[in-house]
């Protein structure tokens, strides 16, 4: 008689732990990528990362500053006119516009990291191609085809921008100007002890080395955890979290990782849908307005130098190759630079870096938005004080300044952008702002080494109403991301 109670009571313990087996699925702790990467933290992974993905921007200020500097040579071995000289930097952000659309699509749906090798690799090899050019006409193919390259160097800021927690990213993606600048600098250095020795062809070849070299250190960075997990590989998203927190030293976040219902990437009408509509065309008008602003100032910058321009009235040449050459009157303005243009050059360049601490500031206290509404203001007005007539040296400071803002507006727009687009569709976001931006650094030479020619004013004023326009632009988005998570889907 005894084992009848006995048995019912082991069938009761079964029952309440099959009901158990039952329930604790149900209960089990989940966490997100998102939770993931803010458990997680910063540490050495992000350090590895900045210093790895910032350094995209020294190869890619490489390649688009490097029109800059050769510019004047090429304008005397071809004997170029304005409007051609122009074409070639119009041409480098056509292939940079197609580009930066299809390669943003394949980044969505491939991966960021696949692409930004691809651009790499394709950046170099037209690269090197370019300093074999034997017509101007080979050498805008190839220049443009360098342009279709560097477009996909963008997929290494959303790399950043999808493994950084959320307080961090307003501080260190402003940091990654450092890289632009380095590269910048790098650039005007060589070209400086290159161009009057060896030529801008050798120019060429040494400014590929740093992006050549580069590629060798991305087998160092994963995937993004993100993108892995938005197109349900979560076994990767998990295996690439655990390895940060390894390095980093810290704890993954307890329970398993969520899953989210597997959605298509990289949707053209993503971009138009609803909820993003207005914020999608207010961001395009702004990407188009930075890059007019900031080319236009670059190659102002060389123009001025080339041709010594102040207070409207045409000063000595810059370097003069001899007082009977044929090349001092040309129609073509060949006029080389000389170590004083080239110092002015650096001196300006590196303004893009004296507003970094404020911008950060602005950033994290006032917003994306408001942030970005008072330097395009700045900039507006900085365009306008260049026509004042001052000294070498106030063109210089004025210079300098417009460089540090215009650098500034791109740190601010480059962070909301990635900010505010979900993970499903952030890479053709940024690949169609990219895409726009180009159409503006397509019109900007045309602008400066053109239209400033015959109106000098008038360039500057188009420059500033431009700047007043992306002012409004950016105070009038619908959303603003300081302190706000990254979406995985609309």
């Amino acid at each position: 008689m005894a084992t009848a109670p006995k048995e019912a009571e082991n069938a009761i313990g079964l029952e309440e732990i099959h009901t158990e087996s039952e329930e604790s699925p149900k209960e089990q702790k989940t966490f997100t990528v998102e939770e993931a990467v803010e458990t997680i933290g910063f540490g050495r992974f992000h350090i590895m990362l900045f210093l790895i993905m910032g350094s995209t921007g020294v190869a890619e200020a490489m390649e688009i500053m490097l029109i800059a500097v050769v510019s004047p040579l090429i304008r005397c071995e071809w004997q170029l006119q304005d409007w051609q000289v122009a074409l070639v930097t119009t041409m480098v952000f056509f292939g940079y516009m197609v580009f930066s659309i299809v390669l943003g699509l394949l980044a969505d749906r491939y991966g960021r990291w696949k692409i930004l090798l691809l651009s790499f690799l394709w950046a170099a090899y037209f690269s090197l191609l370019t300093s074999f050019a034997p017509s101007y006409i080979w050498f805008v193919f190839l220049r443009a085809m360098v342009g279709g390259g560097v477009s996909g160097h963008a997929q290494g800021l959303i790399i950043k921008t999808e493994f950084l927690p959320t307080k961090y990213r307003g501080y260190m993606l402003p940091l990654s100007q450092v890289f632009w600048l380095a590269g910048s600098l790098l650039i005007i250095g060589l070209a400086s002890v290159v161009n009057p020795t060896i030529g801008w062809r050798w120019l060429i070849r040494v400014a590929s080395i740093p992006g050549i070299l580069l590629i060798l250190a991305f087998k160092f960075i994963p995937e993004s955890a993100r993108y892995n997990v938005s197109m349900g590989n979560v076994g990767a998203a998990l295996a690439t979290l655990q390895r940060i927190a390894r390095m980093n030293r810290a704890a993954m976040p307890e329970g398993v990782l969520r899953e989210p219902a597997k959605e298509k990437g990289g949707r053209f009408k993503d971009l138009m849908h609803p909820k993003y509509l207005r914020t999608t065309l207010q961001i395009w008008i702004i990407w188009l307005g930075i890059a007019f602003a900031y080319y236009g100032v670059i190659l102002a910058s060389a123009e001025l130098l080339e041709r010594d321009v102040a207070c409207g009235s045409a000063a000595p040449p810059v370097q003069d190759s001899g007082d009977d050459s044929e090349e001092r009157h040309s129609p073509c303005h060949c006029h080389l630079f000389g170590p004083a243009a080239y110092q002015t050059m650096i001196i300006s360049t590196a303004g893009e870096i004296a507003l970094n601490p404020l911008n950060i500031l602005g950033i994290n206290l006032l917003g994306r938005r408001l942030s970005l509404c008072i330097t395009m203001g700045c900039t507006a007005l900085f365009f306008l004080l260049l026509n004042i007539c001052t000294s070498s040296a106030g063109m210089t400071g004025f210079l300098f300044m417009l460089r540090a803002l215009v650098s500034a507006n791109f740190n601010t727009i480059y962070i909301y952008t990635a900010e505010v687009y979900p993970t499903t569709m952030r890479a053709l976001g940024m690949g169609t702002s990219g895409s726009l931006c180009r159409v503006g650094a397509m019109v900007a030479p045309f602008i400066s080494q053109v239209l400033m020619s015959a109106s000098f004013i008038g360039a500057l004023c188009l420059f500033s109403s431009v700047c007043v326009v992306c002012a409004i632009s950016a105070v009038t988005l619908p959303i603003e991301t300081k302190g706000r998570a990254l979406q995985v889907h609309i």
